[in-house]
């Protein structure tokens, strides 16, 4: 077998669903390159209270599916997938993302051609179709987590000196051999993984992912970044980004990887940083939730007008607004536009959203309930 897709999933049924339909139509064009049955989808949920468990057995058959009794931790779900896959290559997804038709085959083409290889990230946009600078990240050393803590990394974004942590000095569009790549789309090749281990387990949430880049890169093969494919991720829909635990979470998991790659003194070092941010994020969260209560209220009072609504139900139609995108959409209003993925090419919605990323569009993106 060619390619496992391994995908730890909590609590996002809507999102697992639109995910896995997305998964199976680009699998159809991997098939067709690597014959039938060349890849497989493996699912491990973590105890969630929904439905995703049922949307699973009702809809994607084919999906090996694990349900485990306890939340256990991303890394020790993602293990548990990566135990039983048969792939030459592995494939670590989030349920919260959406992949492009062609995307299974170009990356897995990519890899064959890079025998240096060691795993492979792709360009990431958000659910307004903005990139996201997770798509490829420099080592977290403590003075790249220095600048990242003290926000010096957000006021010079493009210093080779202050960016490092999401490397936005590097061009979107190339290919670049990077120091971290993403957890939430990681094409990672099997027989480095027998060579280096598993996804280290004291990582509960968060950082798994930096560690298993810099032990490939310590193990003698590289990580790509590589843009020839586009996937949507929606990010932390398992998780509130802006709470106090997630900073603490974040934060610490950083705290690991330091402890457990560098040494004590800069252990101790980045330890102090992380009180520090973790206190500063709770006092700045207290502040601003404080501050915008008036402001929400009086927001609610003048936004009385409705967005406009623009349903995509058809290639055609989706072409006809990519090509003249001016004629449909006014800067000055906001809009809402609802997409069925069952019946469009995903590539070209990805095409859209980037196009108007600097509008006032939300954005919805779903599989028919039929």
């Amino acid at each position: 077998m060619k390619l496992s897709i391994v995908i730890v999933s909590y609590n996002v049924e809507f999102f697992l669903d639109s995910c896995l339909f997305s998964v199976y139509r680009s699998g159809f064009f991997f098939d067709e390159r690597f014959g039938i049955n060349s890849f497989e989808v493996i699912v491990v949920d973590n105890n969630s209270t929904d439905s995703s468990c049922l949307m699973i057995k009702n809809k994607y058959r084919l999906v090996r599916l694990i349900s485990n009794k306890t939340n256990s931790g991303f890394s020790v779900a993602n293990n548990q997938g990566i135990k039983i896959s048969n792939g030459e290559f592995v494939l670590l997804l989030n349920p919260d993302t959406l992949i492009s038709e062609l995307t299974l085959l170009s990356i897995v083409d990519f890899m064959d051609l890079h025998k240096d290889s060691g795993s492979l990230g792709v360009k990431m946009i958000d659910g307004s179709g903005n990139f996201l600078y997770e798509s490829k990240r420099s080592l977290p050393t403590p003075s790249v987590s220095f600048y990242k803590i003290f926000g010096l990394s957000r006021l010079f974004p493009r210093s080779v000196l202050f960016g490092k942590y999401h490397l936005r000095y590097l061009d979107n569009g190339l290919v670049h051999k990077v120091d971290v790549l993403s957890g939430a789309f990681m094409l990672l090749r099997k027989s480095v993984l027998d060579n280096i281990g598993l996804l280290d387990e004291t990582f509960f949430m968060y950082g798994e992912d930096i560690d298993l880049s810099y032990r490939i890169i310590k193990s003698g093969y590289n990580n790509y970044y590589f843009p020839g494919t586009t996937i949507l991720h929606y990010k932390g829909e398992s998780t509130k980004k802006d709470s106090i635990n997630y900073t603490y979470v974040f934060y610490n998991s950083m705290l690991i990887f330091s402890k457990k790659h560098f040494s004590d003194k800069y252990g101790n070092f980045l330890s102090l940083l992380i009180k520090f941010a973790v206190f500063f994020s709770a006092f700045f969260s207290f502040f601003i939730r404080r501050l915008s209560v008036p402001f929400l209220f009086l927001q609610k009072i003048l936004k009385h007008k409705r967005p406009h609504i623009i349903i995509i139900s058809d290639n055609s139609q989706l072409n006809n607004i990519i090509n003249n995108v001016g004629f449909y959409f006014d800067t000055r209003k906001e809009y809402y536009v609802e997409f069925n993925i069952e019946n469009l090419e995903i590539c070209k919605i990805f095409d859209l959203m980037e196009l108007l990323s600097a509008s006032k569009i939300s954005f919805k993106i779903q599989v028919s309930n039929g």
